[in-house]
């Protein structure tokens, strides 16, 4: 595979043709407040894991709907002090999985929360949160599901989530709710900038190879799966394509982006077929704080940068968190 979208220089220009829903912010609004009605309930049980490094917590907060939603708590052995926190956001068909395989922002001396995804689980890490919420018919997996209405669409459930688990993190007693960052690779990045826009006060954002940003050009130039769900759900449902664009521009990261202030380190990769690097683009060239960097990776795909981004946001986020 060689590099398939736009050159380096128009990538730093693009621009989305994604339309913002003049009641955007009215809808996230009522969706959060309607969240915030229920107790967040924030429980943290230890778990005995056998690593001697690290302490670990078994989180069950309430999300979407008051919905139990789990998550990891890990911090450093002994912390006694609060701490700055990084709170992830998991990749598309995964869940949280076993608490040893989230050892990387804890062995940095942070607080790390996990969110699980609601429904998701069985694609390459186990989850343990179901999504009790039905849908209209959709294509078999997440991306379609209560698609024609952005209040029955599924994303709604999944980022009042995410805001409801930056709650819960800063809700522990040894986290300095004043220093909180947020990151994720593919969806998880996506859901990383749907965070961004909706919750203030965060001192870092990291979205790697981030989902779900720029429908209308993501929708058309990859074959690749998950974005080909709409396309084979219009395929099917033809005539619906204007609905379906309308309801996505409720959860496209580029209008996330555009209210975002906290500064942020993003990354794509120029082969990536599956997140193109134009859809990146459009979410980065909208991000509305000052202070951003975007990581190239010349000759990959999907996998992005892999532990070299990860060593970059080892070197970038200390800085703001500390």
């Amino acid at each position: 595979m060689t590099q398939f979208d736009l050159s380096v220089d128009r990538l730093r220009t693009y621009r989305s043709a994604s339309v913002e829903p003049e009641d955007f912010d009215a809808f996230w609004t009522k969706t959060l407040d309607e969240a915030r009605a229920h107790e967040l309930d924030a429980r943290f049980e230890p778990v005995a894991t056998g690593l001697a490094t690290v302490e670990v917590y078994d989180v069950t907060f309430a999300g979407f709907g008051g919905h139990p939603v789990k998550g990891w708590f890990v911090l450093p052995a002994g912390t006694s002090e609060p701490l700055p926190v990084v709170v992830e956001f998991l990749g598309y068909g995964g869940g949280r999985g076993l608490p040893h395989t989230h050892l990387l922002w804890a062995s940095a001396g942070f607080a790390h929360f996990v969110m699980d995804t609601r429904g998701q689980g069985s694609g390459w890490a186990t989850g343990d949160t179901p999504d009790p919420v039905g849908s209209a018919p959709s294509f078999p997996g997440f991306m379609t599901r209560g698609v024609e209405d952005p209040y029955a669409y599924y994303y709604r459930r999944v980022f009042t989530d995410a805001v409801r688990a930056v709650e819960a993190a800063r809700s522990h007693p040894l986290v300095d709710a004043g220093r909180t960052a947020v990151t994720g690779g593919s969806q998880g990045g996506g859901i990383t900038l749907a965070v961004a826009g909706l919750v203030r006060n965060l001192v870092a954002v990291a979205p790697d190879v981030p989902f779900l940003c720029d429908f209308p050009r993501a929708t058309t130039i990859t074959d690749r799966m998950p974005y080909r769900e709409i396309g084979n759900y219009l395929k099917t449902h033809r005539g619906r394509v204007q609905r379906v664009r309308e309801t996505l521009a409720y959860f496209d990261g580029v209008h996330f982006a555009a209210r975002a202030t906290a500064p942020a380190l993003f990354s794509t990769a120029l082969e990536d077929e599956t997140c193109p690097p134009s859809t990146v683009f459009a979410a980065f060239n909208a991000y509305a704080a000052e202070e951003k960097a975007i990581e190239l990776y010349d000759f990959n795909d999907h996998e992005g940068g892999g532990t070299f981004q990860q060593a970059a946001q080892l070197r970038w986020l200390p800085g703001r968190l500390r």
